[in-house]
């Protein structure tokens, strides 16, 4: 019982050192409890007694109509013409690029850059509080919580406005109680491309003709959906982009027809917006500029048409399709909340750190049309110098919030911004401050067409106030989070003393059962022990490179290739088992091509784009005999498998539980076979599988797998055999745990699947195969116990290769979501959270740990139970330690880089990733040694008794 007992602990321990490692490395922002209100104006420098009665800005719009088209890249609104090359999904949003580019417009489009990590949840908190969202919210990006800090949505309500709320039911999960109307739709299901967006459909056009709101908001979600599920060169992608053209020129032709004077929409503002981007195999999270890049389209319906002082324009311009002339400026979406607070008069979030964006001011709170004009004319002079001290006095207020947002934080947080950092922002502020008591005299005496223009002054001016605020936002974005440096050390040492556990335990039952590291007769430590360490100490070095952590499956597969090699020299010396050590090799190298094609989903030039259900669609594109051969060897793939399942029963003494589990499985393939045929993309293979429901199948797959594993407890718990066939019995406990979890994890990882679940069978048998080499070649019995942890190792690098032949890699844009809705189109948190891990770690965690016992059966000279029980305890203990390990470096590494520019976006992902795997390791090699060591630990013991009482 004790080695079952260290395994627990060990868990234990773990979960301590990675939870205090994680509340000092992923602590959340101080979120203050304070809201802006109007009365707070009076605080500020920047009002006379006289106008101190108002709110902070002068209400510039009356309604505001606000289009979030989610994932929306920036090439599906910009021309073609400002890319190098045209591609299939650009130039569909025709609509807007019309108006942004007719002559006399209000209308313009707008590079938005949002910050990392991109996914919905944070881009959503971001736009509406104005600030920046810390890393552990993307955990809750499956179960959104209320937003409690001061929010654009929150000010819309405490002043009066009504809100109204229609698609991606995320806005009610973050502001429950805020909208007047609200019509959400359930938006986890990325394989539904339709239903968030028919609803907003039915719902948008009959709102905009109602006078009962004032802000109103439409959230859609088939471009992201889309991508998730196609990629971005997919039909469905341009055709929900061509549908999206159409329905926005129903909105805005409504909006014009009543813009009129006195009209419903006289002075309404329309955004059509992004909140993050996308890659092309429509991925998002990271940091990558296609990620963070998206657009932004503001047009305001005011007669007569607006543009922005040139002195602040600071777009670039190209011809478009049809040689006019269009202009695209850029804007942070840290600047949306206060940039839109400002133009609707209300007090900007108490937390926001963001700008009022001068293009997107402009078009909303409007100057006159001064394209072309003189402006040594006085009268428009002293119109462009009005608008710039209304414009000025915006940016005083945004100063002043933004100031004593950074004071309060300063003294509430418990760590805040450093002394010399605070020092620095209050002399810029206070530069500013002194500036403006001096402009404000120069306006009070100042007549109008004087001489003295303050044009440049107010220039000044404004120079001053944009340098303050980009001095804050850059100081929040490289400090935003807390780092408790206490606590990470705290967590770090209790994983090194975990470290120290289980190096302990390994030597306590190597010398209990008389085992060592080395073989009869050898002395010091085996080739084989520092080879693995090697390995391993190699894999762990290289997460300190960010571009090796992009390349870890790479240095993965190498290091299973360089121990491979070795293995090939014992087999050529010792002329055995040549043949699976070439086979391993070979699959190692088709292991490095089917990582090569994961990485290659990352990168921006990537021909393997519709990543779901699997890269084999992709690489298949365009070839029809590849196509052919694409769709069928999965299908003969999965015979072979339930051939060999088969074979497995009816040429042993395969019996009882394990017999009836297995022929579950092999139902399983024939099904999982049928669903895939189903789904092909051959119309004659398709169509015979025609007509058979399409969650139908996958449902009754996991039916039959909790079946079995509610069988192989039943028989663990009620089974009289205690173990008493050694090495058999053994053999087929873990052939019968394998066949329960297999068929669902081949069911989510598409067609693939097979193909993968095939190689790491080969992989695992070449392993065993070549562990033999050495054994073979020695005599007698006493070297059987002796520890070599190469074997051990190998079995670990193939599990980080599969992890990466599946298509996933260590960040949140590597997670297939569409496997969680596999059987389902209604969304579980639970359920479909079971789904995605199971998609995530079943062949890198699941199946190679349910799978180590076959390490131990290798050894066809003894069955003894002593021998397998000391074998067993061994390769669980030294697969935790590998584990264990590789974590413990990443979290060195990622507090060491916790200031790097690519922490959030790359170490702290891998971290998370690495955690997650290391607890399920653990959690698993508990379970498994419960399951297969069953009574055999105690029937040891009890026989050591005897054996020393006859003695």
């Amino acid at each position: 019982m004790e080695q079952k007992w260290v395994l627990w602990l060990i868990l234990v321990v773990h979960g301590v050192a990675i939870l205090l490692f994680t509340r000092g490395f992923l602590l959340t922002r101080t979120e203050l409890p304070f809201h802006s209100h109007c009365s707070d104006a009076s605080q500020s420098p920047c009002f006379s007694n006289s106008n101190s009665s108002r709110c902070w800005t002068k209400p510039a719009i009356d309604r505001l109509v606000i289009i979030v088209l989610d994932a929306l890249r920036f090439d599906f609104v910009a021309p073609s013409t400002f890319f190098q090359e045209a591609k299939p999904w650009m130039d569909k949003l025709q609509v807007l690029q019309r108006l942004a580019s007719e002559q006399g417009s209000s209308a313009r489009i707008f590079k938005a850059i949002a910050d990392p990590p991109t996914t919905s949840l944070q881009r959503l908190k971001g736009l509406t509080t104005g600030g920046l969202p810390t890393f552990i919210d993307v955990g809750n990006s499956f179960g959104a919580p209320a937003i409690v800090e001061d929010n654009f949505i929150h000010q819309l309500v405490q002043n009066g406005k009504r809100v109204v709320m229609m698609g991606d039911d995320t806005w009610t999960q973050l502001f429950p109680n805020h909208f007047k109307k609200s019509y959400p739709y359930p938006s986890f299901n990325v394989k539904d491309l339709h239903t968030v967006d028919n609803g907003c459909i039915d719902h948008l056009l009959p709102t905009l003709y109602q006078d009962d709101w004032d802000v109103l908001i439409a959230h859609f979600l088939g471009v992201d959906h889309a991508g998730h599920i196609f990629g971005v060169d997919s039909g469905p992608m341009i055709e929900k982009l061509e549908q999206y053209n159409v329905i926005l020129e129903k909105v805005i032709e409504m909006l014009e027809s009543q813009s009129g004077p006195g009209g419903l929409h006289e002075n309404t503002f329309l955004l059509v917006m992004g909140d993050h981007g996308q890659t092309l195999n429509g991925d998002h999270g990271g940091g990558s500029p296609e990620e963070v890049e998206t657009s932004m389209f503001a047009m305001s319906f005011k007669k007569p048409p607006l543009s922005i002082p040139y002195e602040f324009d600071t777009s670039s311009c190209e011809q478009d399709l049809d040689k006019r002339k269009m202009c695209i400026s850029s804007i942070q979406q840290l600047d949306f909340a206060v940039s839109v607070t400002a133009l609707l008069g209300v007090p900007f979030p108490f937390g926001s750190i963001g700008r009022v964006n001068a293009d997107l001011y402009a078009l909303g709170a409007g100057t006159l049309n001064l394209e072309g004009a003189n402006l040594e004319n006085c009268q428009n002079q002293s119109k462009l110098e009005q608008w710039m001290q209304n414009y000025v006095n915006v940016l005083c207020i945004n100063s002043w919030q933004v100031k004593r947002y950074v004071d309060v934080y300063s003294a509430s947080s418990v760590i805040g911004f450093s002394h010399e950092d605070l020092l620095q922002i209050a002399d810029i502020y206070a530069q500013a401050e002194e500036n403006w008591t001096h402009k404000m005299k120069l306006l009070l005496h100042k007549n109008e067409c004087d001489d003295d223009s303050l044009l440049p002054a107010l220039n000044r001016q404004i120079d001053l106030y944009v340098n303050f605020l980009t001095s804050v936002a850059e100081l929040a974005r490289s400090k935003w989070t807390e780092f408790n440096l206490k606590m990470m050390g705290i967590g770090f040492g209790i994983m090194l003393i975990s470290l120290l556990i289980h190096i302990v335990a390994i030597k306590r039952v190597n010398k209990q059962y008389g085992a060592s590291f080395t073989s009869c007769g050898d002395s010091g430590i085996s080739f084989g022990l520092i080879c693995a360490c090697f390995a391993v100490v190699i894999r762990a070095g290289s997460f300190l490179s960010n571009s090796y952590i992009l390349e870890e499956g790479k240095v993965a597969n190498f290091l299973l290739a360089t121990i491979s090699i070795v293995k090939l020299r014992y087999s050529i010396m010792k002329k055995k088992m040549l043949l699976e050590a070439v086979v391993f090799l070979l699959l190692i190298t088709f292991c490095r091509f089917s990582i090569e094609v994961g990485l290659s989903k990352q990168a921006a030039t990537s021909q393997f784009l519709n990543v779901y259900p699997s890269w084999m669609t992709s690489i298949a594109s365009g070839l029809p005999a590849w196509t052919f051969i694409v769709e069928v060897v999965p299908l003969l793939v999965l015979i072979l498998l339930a051939f060999l399942l088969y074979k497995t029963i009816s040429g042993s003494s395969c019996k009882g539980i394990w017999k009836y589990v297995i022929m579950g499985t092999i139902i399983s393939y024939m099904l999982i076979a049928v669903h895939l045929a189903s789904e092909s993309s051959i119309k004659s293979l398709a169509l015979v599988f025609n007509g058979i429901g399409r969650n139908c199948i996958p449902r009754i797959i996991y039916a039959i797998g909790f079946g079995q594993l509610l069988l192989l407890a039943f028989g663990q718990l009620f089974n009289k055999d205690k173990f008493l066939d050694g090495k058999e019995n053994l053999v087929f406990k873990t052939m019968g745990m394998l066949s329960a979890w297999s068929s669902i994890v081949i069911l989510l990882s598409g067609k693939q699947g097979p193909l993968v679940a095939l190689a790491s069978i080969i992989g695992g048998y070449c392993i065993m195969r070549l562990d033999n080499v050495e054994h073979d070649a020695k005599d007698g019995t006493g070297d059987l116990l002796a520890v070599d942890p190469l074997p051990v190792t190998q079995w670990n690098l193939l599990a980080v290769c599969l992890f990466f032949c599946t298509g996933h890699w260590c960040a949140f844009d590597g997670l297939r979501y569409g496997a969680a809705f596999i059987g389902f189109d209604e969304f579980v948190l639970i359920r479909q959270a079971i789904l995605l891990t199971i998609d995530t770690f079943g062949f890198s965690h699941i199946l190679p740990i349910f799978g180590l016992p076959f390490l131990v059966t290798r050894q066809h000279l003894s069955s003894h139970k002593r021998f397998i029980l000391v074998r067993l305890s061994q390769v669980y203990m030294i697969y935790g330690l590998i584990t264990a390990s590789t974590v413990t470096i990443t979290m060195l590494c990622v507090t060491i880089h916790r200031r790097h520019l690519m922490v959030w976006g790359l170490f702290a992902p891998k971290f998370v990733f690495d955690v997650v795997g290391l607890i399920l390791t653990d959690v698993l090699i508990c379970l498994a040694s419960l399951f297969c060591f069953g009574h055999a630990e105690d029937d040891v013991l009890h026989n050591q008794s005897t054996e020393k009482l006859n003695e």
